[in-house]
């Protein structure tokens, strides 16, 4: 497993145009993706690209465990690695409330 805990804007946003490879292979999970996101699957396409657009997949993947894990174990990565990408791209950094 790649085990990346400070990664770049780079490698963020291939990690969510991997993710977002993932969820369109994902046949249950790709419905709830277009869904979340108000795109029809040609607008997916055309804003594939976009870093905006690449928060929001993380944003989405991030809402769940069970799809980090899924990823994460598709792809090879640790299951930190999501988060430390989205935390890598604008808005990303984290909050700390205390």
């Amino acid at each position: 497993m790649r085990n990346t805990l400070a990664v770049g804007r780079d490698f963020a946003e291939t990690l969510a145009l991997r993710a977002l490879s993932w969820i369109a292979g994902e046949e249950d999970l790709l419905p709830v993706f277009l869904g979340a996101s108000g795109l029809s699957a040609a607008e997916l396409r055309n804003r594939a690209a976009e870093p905006d657009f690449l928060v929001s997949v993380l944003d989405f993947l991030l809402m769940d465990d069970a799809w980090v894990i899924g990823f994460c174990d598709a792809a090879g990565y640790d299951y930190t690695v999501p988060m430390a990408a989205r935390q890598a791209l604008p808005g990303g950094a984290e909050t700390h409330w205390t």
